[in-house]
């Protein structure tokens, strides 16, 4: 396959003529510039390396427009907890191929899905990873690349045990969520281009501390590794009392920290906090309209970048599907909290939302030699970007600016309103609304 872009902005730089060609499994072979259209390439006028959502759950996207209202992130997360209650494989495999559609229409060609409802809502298993199939499926039905972040998930609090709403997440101790783990890697292996398997750690309240150093010791190394972190500071004092540690500072001493390692949320964070993660060189995956709309605060971005820790964005519980929301809302966030603004440069945006998400999902970077040809194309003269500079286009721009998505140099063909009748149908079924 060959495609080739008039304009291409990557981290803020635009090259002109970019002619990409790609293998069978839509990896670049090569990359040149200055070119001209060829005449049997697929033509972009104005693209951008795709953008990877790096923590998304599908199915709260079930939740959109029916919590907003009031409450905290606890009592949102009581109704996340009914929804999950109603999932089946057949159900989850056609609903989350409608929000996997989603995010393809709004630029998001890559997502990594941070996936605990495992079992039947009894706790008893499914044969043959059937939830965790039905995720793969769906991705390979709506084109998008999934990192299938399978999550350990033990304890409904430090030393208490799930409760029953949350029995479907738990594998009863981490060896038997390792030996899954494992099994599900088999069962993935060779079954799609688009699917790979990572790994995460819910959070230090879901994790017990012995078994959160004893799943990042017997994990392949190559394995992306995520967990969330101090995103409510119910969760710091929770784990102070218990351990007489910040969850980074216990993580630190367990071994957890390092380079593979994607921290979300990260809201929360004491100066050590933020040097621990900087030293160790994570990712820290932010979420600014799930932050936002949950009231969770707004985290130290600026100061983990100078710590060392690379960035990237994700879209988490889905109430807004849109990668360039996203990284504004980063911006926005640290101009709100400074008093300030440019705290992080259109440039670093661009590379944020694209290369940051694919190095914390454990993808090579897009539209690079040897890595995916993933794009997006963007439209600089709607009514949003009419007269804005290309550069600064995070800052302008709209998923409804996205007028097309490459996935492994395919172009991907979903018509806006069936997808939004696939959705409605899923979401009334899953409520049994009429």
């Amino acid at each position: 396959m060959r495609v080739w872009a008039a304009r291409l902005v990557r981290a803020g730089t635009i090259e002109r003529g970019v002619l990409w060609e790609t293998d069978a499994a839509g990896l670049v072979v090569s990359e040149a510039t200055g070119t001209a259209a060829p005449a049997d390439a697929t033509i972009l006028e104005l693209a951008a390396p795709g953008f990877a959502d790096a923590h998304s759950h599908a199915f709260h996207r079930a939740l959109r427009g029916r919590t907003h209202e009031s409450g905290s992130f606890w009592t949102w997360r009581e109704l996340m907890y009914r929804a999950a209650g109603r999932l089946d494989p057949p159900t989850y495999r056609e609903f989350a191929a409608a929000v996997f559609s989603e995010m393809a229409v709004s630029g998001w060609t890559a997502v990594g899905d941070f996936h605990y409802v495992h079992h039947r809502p009894d706790g008893t298993s499914y044969a043959d990873h059937a939830m965790e199939m039905a995720l793969a499926e769906a991705a390979v039905d709506a084109g998008i690349r999934l990192v299938l972040l399978d999550t350990c998930y033990l304890a409904g609090g430090i030393g208490a045990p799930l409760t029953p709403e949350q029995a479907r997440f738990g594998d009863g101790d981490a060896d038997a969520w390792l030996a899954r783990w494992h099994s599900l890697r088999e069962a993935l292996a060779d079954r799609s281009e688009l699917v790979t398997l990572g790994a995460a750690l819910h959070s230090v309240r879901a994790v017990p501390r012995d078994a959160l150093a004893h799943i990042a010791r017997e994990l392949p190394e190559d394995v992306p590794l995520h967990i969330h972190l101090s995103e409510q500071p119910a969760e710091n004092a929770d784990c102070i009392a218990a351990h007489g540690l910040t969850p980074t500072e216990l993580l630190a001493e367990e071994g957890v920290l390092s380079r593979r390692l994607s921290v979300v949320h990260a809201t929360h964070l004491t100066d050590t906090d933020i040097r621990l993660l900087g030293d160790a060189g994570v990712h820290a995956v932010f979420c600014p309209t799930t932050e936002a709309d949950l009231g969770d605060g707004i985290g130290p971005a600026v100061e983990l970048i100078a710590a060392g820790a690379r960035l990237a964005v994700g879209s988490d519980q889905n109430a807004v599907i849109d990668p360039l929301l996203e990284l504004r809302g980063l911006e926005a966030g640290e101009r709100l909290r400074s008093l300030r603004r440019g705290r992080i440069a259109p440039a670093s945006l661009w590379h944020i939302g694209s290369a940051g998400g694919y190095g914390s999902l454990g993808l090579a970077e897009p539209a690079r030699l040897g890595g995916p040809l993933d794009l997006v194309e963007l439209d600089p003269s709607s009514i949003r970007t009419a007269g804005s500079r290309v550069e600064q286009l995070p800052l302008t721009a709209t998923s409804a600016d996205v007028t097309r998505t490459i996935v492994g140099g395919r172009t991907l063909t979903h018509d806006e309103k069936a997808v939004a009748e696939r959705l409605h149908r899923c979401i009334a079924e899953l409520f049994e609304e009429g």
